[in-house]
C-alpha cells in the first residue's frame, strides 16, 4: 500500500490500475526517496514507456514510506578517499534533467500525490507535474542554499510561475519550509487533503483525467508551455480552427 514501506528493491514500483491509470511509487523509504541514479533512470524510463504506450491515459506519481522525497542522495556525490570529484553537471544532464523535461512533455496528464516530506529536487518533482495534491502534514522545501547550491530540477523554472518571484526568492533564499496548506493558498499546489485521503482524492483525480480526451489535454500542456513566448494569438487556437496539428515553432501572426 502506497505511504507504507515497501519489500522490493525496485527503486519505483509500477502498477497498471482501472481506467488506464499508471501508478508510480518511488521506492527508496528508509532514504526518504531520495534520488540516486538508479531511482531517477527508473522514473525516466517508466514515463518514456508510458508516453508510448497507448493503453496509459494518465500517471499517478507519489512515494513509499512516511516521505515524498528528500531530494537529490547526496551519498552519491560522496568523494571517495583518492577518487575523482563527481561531475555535478553530467550528473544533472543525464538524470534529473531529462526526467523533468520528459514529465512536463508527456502528451498525457501527470498528477503527484506528496504524502510527505518534499525537499530540494523531490519538492521541484512534484512541481513539475500537472496537478499536485499533498496531504496536510506534507512540507515542501527549496533546501538548496542551505548547502550551497542553487534549486535544480526546474525549480528555478517552475516555482516564479506557480508562486510569483518574489515568493519564489524568498523560498530559495531562505531555505524554510512551506506547509501543505500555504502551498495551497499561495497557488504552488492545487489541493492538500487530509492525509488520510491523500490517495483516494489523487485517485478521483487521475481517473477522471484518465477518463477525458488524452489528445485535447495534451495539447493543453503544450499550449501552456507555449504560452509565456506566444501573444494572444495563440498557435494552439489556431491549430484547433484550422483542423491541424500545432506547430508551436510557428511565430504569431505567421
Amino acid at each position: 500500500m502506497t505511504g507504507e514501506a515497501q519489500v522490493s528493491s525496485q527503486p519505483v514500483l509500477l502498477d497498471k490500475l482501472e481506467a488506464g491509470v499508471l501508478m508510480l511509487t518511488l521506492n527508496r523509504p528508509q532514504r526518504l526517496n531520495a534520488l540516486n541514479a538508479a531511482l531517477t533512470q527508473a522514473l525516466l524510463a517508466a514515463i518514456e514507456r508510458a508516453a508510448a504506450a497507448p493503453d496509459c491515459r494518465a500517471i499517478l506519481i507519489t512515494g513509499a514510506g512516511r516521505g515524498f522525497c528528500a531530494g537529490a542522495d547526496l551519498a552519491d556525490r560522496v568523494v571517495a578517499p583518492g577518487g575523482a570529484r563527481p561531475d555535478l553537471g553530467q550528473s544533472l544532464e543525464k538524470g534529473l534533467n531529462p526526467l523533468i523535461r520528459a514529465i512536463r512533455r508527456l502528451p498525457k496528464p501527470v498528477v503527484c500525490a506528496v504524502n510527505g516530506p518534499a525537499a530540494g529536487a523531490g519538492a521541484n518533482l512534484a512541481l513539475a507535474c500537472d496537478i499536485v495534491l499533498a496531504a496536510k502534514s506534507a512540507q515542501f522545501l527549496q533546501a538548496f542554499a542551505r548547502v550551497g547550491l542553487i534549486p535544480d530540477a526546474g525549480g528555478t523554472f517552475n516555482l516564479p510561475r506557480l508562486v510569483g518571484e518574489a515568493r519564489a526568492r524568498a523560498l530559495m533564499m531562505l531555505a524554510e519550509p512551506i506547509g501543505a496548506e500555504e502551498a495551497q493558498a499561495s497557488g504552488m499546489v492545487y489541493r492538500a487533503v487530509d492525509d488520510e485521503d491523500l490517495m483516494g482524492e489523487a485517485r478521483t483525480v487521475v481517473e477522471r483525467l484518465a477518463a477525458g480526451a488524452t489528445h485535447a489535454l495534451g495539447l493543453i500542456k503544450q499550449a501552456l508551455a507555449a504560452s509565456p513566448n506566444n501573444s494572444l494569438d495563440v498557435e494552439g487556437v489556431r491549430a484547433f480552427l484550422d483542423k491541424r496539428q500545432p506547430d508551436f515553432r510557428r511565430k504569431p501572426g505567421a
